[in-house]
């Protein structure tokens, strides 16, 4: 069964990036998969989008994804300006990087149920760890618990590839306390 998943930020927080990594973790788990962006011209800072869908099948889909069955919002001050909600499926996960309250986000996420909503401080914790406001990582972290479709051990192998030693360790720390976190270890946040 094919899965879907579609990523929403801003130009330059690595959007394509988390894509790219969790695709390969995919296929290091055993799956057949694809990344794709979906972007022009932005500037920095400009919404951009980026995909991934994997399967136990080969993929011979090559459209963007509209209705997903994850949704990662990297930035949660997209949410006034793009309908991140469109096209999830009734059994759809929305995973937020924010600190807000759900009844501060639910009314901005067009109808969809607060059980479908997870509220992740992504931020916080690559800041504490990575010491950089990049979330990307951090969210692959908090995917694979959520998910459970991809290994957190694949996750980890794919970010030190991207990354090498130096960079990757502290983005396989956030990844890992991530996990943790949205596993219900909350220590230390």
């Amino acid at each position: 069964m094919m899965k879907e998943i579609r990523v929403h930020g801003r130009g330059g927080q690595g959007s394509v990036t988390l894509a790219s990594i969790l695709a390969l973790s995919f296929f290091d788990d055993g799956n057949y998969c694809q990344a794709f962006p979906s972007f022009g011209s932005e500037r920095t800072g400009a919404p951009v989008q980026a995909f991934a869908r994997f399967s136990d099948k080969p993929i011979r889909t090559r459209n963007q994804i509209y209705n997903p069955d994850y949704v990662v919002v990297q930035d949660a001050t997209l949410l006034k300006s793009v309908p991140v909600y469109r096209g999830l499926k009734d059994s759809g996960k929305i995973l937020i990087n924010t600190e807000a309250r759900m009844e501060d986000i639910i009314g901005g996420l067009g109808g969809t149920k607060a059980e479908n909503v997870v509220l992740f401080p992504a931020l916080k914790i690559a800041l504490k760890i990575i010491n950089r406001p990049i979330v990307n990582t951090t969210l692959l972290g908090a995917f694979s618990a959520l998910s459970g479709d991809v290994s957190m051990e694949s996750v980890k192998k794919e970010i030190l590839n991207r990354f090498g030693p130096k960079v990757g360790k502290p983005n396989v720390e956030a990844a890992e306390a991530a996990y943790n976190y949205i596993k219900g270890d909350r220590s230390g946040f």
